[in-house]
């Protein structure tokens, strides 16, 4: 009976210290687990299969004047706004417009107005442009930093590019073949220039097309008879701005002559959305329309609609 006794007290002692084992080594795991989840959180803070947080994406194309603007914009909009992208894509104005139309991106950027036909062809779809003017621009005439020409006329320019000049002797320059650069068809500065400057008359059929802005410069910077029209913007030391003069005076591309009107190739810049914009398109709008999206704009190169 005594031997029976001591086996149960030593039976009942294993069991006892065997519980307590489990309850110990279950609280281990716990930890362990807890400190394993903690440290996966920590280094990867965004599951990509959850839905705890939502990348809100926008796209904007278009206009290659107004490209810098919304990449200088869009970048800083997202520094504030991380969940959402911006995808900035230039490749000009008609460009952006049909895609646009084709509801293929949130805003169209378009240094022109959208035509009748355009906005008949969205409608169709649709898509009911709103025009937004972000900023103001004065296109450039810019030619090579020697040649002697300080500034021409309206009536010159269109001269030149319909091919009526093709010596700059004949406008009081040097004897030099003009080389006549002119953007792609695609660009609003092409339909802008064409429009303003030779009354929608065509361009010389001998004048090269470039397919950018920084190809206009590079090209004039080097050759003594080229000359060519850019979004103020792009103009630097290595090229020479010409005035354009009329019965007022002569004008540079200067912040008071673009505002003012007096500069003769003056224009807005144009945002294009379907519908009045909402939700993080809104958003992003008022940001650009902003105190600090105007100074951008400013810094940028252009001028502030304020």
């Amino acid at each position: 009976m005594s031997d029976n006794k001591n086996i149960m007290l030593i039976t009942a002692v294993v069991l006892i210290f065997a519980i307590i084992f489990a309850f110990a080594l279950y609280g281990q795991n716990n930890e362990d687990i807890v400190k394993n989840k903690i440290s996966g959180e920590k280094n990867n803070p965004v599951d990509d299969n959850s839905n705890d947080v939502t990348i809100n994406e926008i796209f904007i194309k278009g206009s290659d004047t107004i490209l810098p603007v919304s990449l200088a914009e869009s970048e800083a909009f997202m520094e504030l706004y991380p969940q959402n992208k911006i995808i900035v894509i230039g490749g000009g104005s008609s460009i952006g417009i049909a895609s646009f139309i084709e509801g293929e991106v949130e805003i169209a950027m378009a240094s022109r107005k959208i035509k009748d036909s355009e906005i008949e062809n969205a409608m169709e779809k649709g898509i009911r442009p709103v025009e937004t003017v972000i900023g103001w621009d004065g296109i450039a005439v810019i030619v090579n930093k020697n040649n002697p020409l300080d500034s021409l006329n309206i009536e010159q320019l269109k001269m030149i590019y319909t091919g009526k000049v093709s010596n700059w002797k004949e406008l009081g320059g040097s004897d030099e073949e003009i080389e006549v650069l002119v953007r792609d068809t695609s660009s609003g500065t092409y339909a802008f220039f064409k429009e303003n400057v030779l009354d929608d008359e065509e361009y010389i059929s001998t004048a090269v097309t470039e397919p950018n802005t920084e190809a206009v410069v590079e090209e004039v910077a080097t050759d003594t008879g080229a000359i060519g029209y850019i979004g103020l913007a792009y103009a630097d030391s290595s090229v020479k701005m010409l005035g354009l003069e009329s019965t007022e005076g002569t004008f540079h591309p200067e912040p008071e002559a673009i505002l003012k009107g007096e500069y003769p190739l003056s224009r807005p810049l144009h945002y294009y959305t379907n519908g009045e914009p909402e939700g993080d398109v809104k958003k992003y709008m008022d940001f650009v329309l902003s105190e600090k999206g105007q100074t951008i704009i400013s810094d940028v190169g252009y001028l502030p609609v304020s």
